[in-house]
């Protein structure tokens, strides 16, 4: 049995610790247990908990499917880890919102229409594809691409197949900048959106031809510290 002055300092140590985190900035966006503080919006892919991450699966016949925090965020760092299956494709919303009723929005000169509920904004892609453009910065469901990896080579190389991968992503006023395991991706200046919520994504696949159902994307350790 423990004595209780052990206690004492135990508890101390710890009270120690919760302050150090709190004065430190830091904020975690999921309490590894559950989904309290995340709501699900667009599409039907499955969410889940498991062993201390969230877990999206893919499901046929749906479009992309966001799982979005309740709260809205401006400038911040957010930090968080990820692991894709090969092939599968999907990111991370920031400063993103949800259509209120149905849009009609030109992409890359097509114009396409959106149901009410369909999430929109930034976007942190993951893309474990050959095309490895991981860490860019794509406007889901608005204006496409605003950053790809075309031109930048050593991000490409970062991302780490089949194991856990570190993105950061930086937003203050009108400049976003994203890393992938400590290498930059992408640094641009854009003021679509100053303020909006964080969302996971799960990329629709269709009918199931070209990826399976079943594929699974993992997110841990997500954390955010406002600026």
């Amino acid at each position: 049995m423990k004595s209780p002055r052990l206690l004492l300092a135990l508890a101390g140590a710890l009270a120690a610790s919760c302050s150090l985190t709190a004065a430190d900035g830091w904020v975690p966006l999921f309490n590894g247990k559950n989904l309290d503080g995340w709501e699900q919006h667009s599409g039907k892919a499955k969410y889940r908990v498991e062993d201390g991450a969230i877990v999206g699966t893919t499901v046929l016949n749906t479009g992309n499917s966001f799982l979005c925090t309740k709260k809205t965020y401006g400038d911040f760092i957010l930090e968080f880890e990820f692991k894709v299956a090969k092939g599968m494709n999907s990111g991370v919303q920031f400063r993103s919102e949800f259509y209120t009723q149905e849009t009609e929005k030109e992409i890359n000169g097509k114009k396409k229409k959106f149901p009410a509920d369909r999430v929109f904004g930034y976007q942190y892609e993951i893309d474990p594809s050959d095309r490895a453009w991981t860490g860019g910065v794509y406007d889901e469901a608005r204006t496409g691409w605003l950053a790809d990896l075309k031109d930048n080579p050593a991000a490409q190389k970062a991302f780490k197949q089949g194991e856990w991968n570190l993105a950061r992503i930086e937003c203050k006023g009108d400049r976003i900048q994203t890393w992938i395991n400590g290498v930059k991706a992408a640094d641009l200046r854009s003021n679509l959106t100053l303020r909006g919520i964080i969302a996971l994504q799960v990329h629709g696949i269709g009918d199931g031809k070209k990826n399976k159902p079943g594929e699974e994307i993992r997110w841990r350790n997500l954390r955010l510290k406002e600026l």
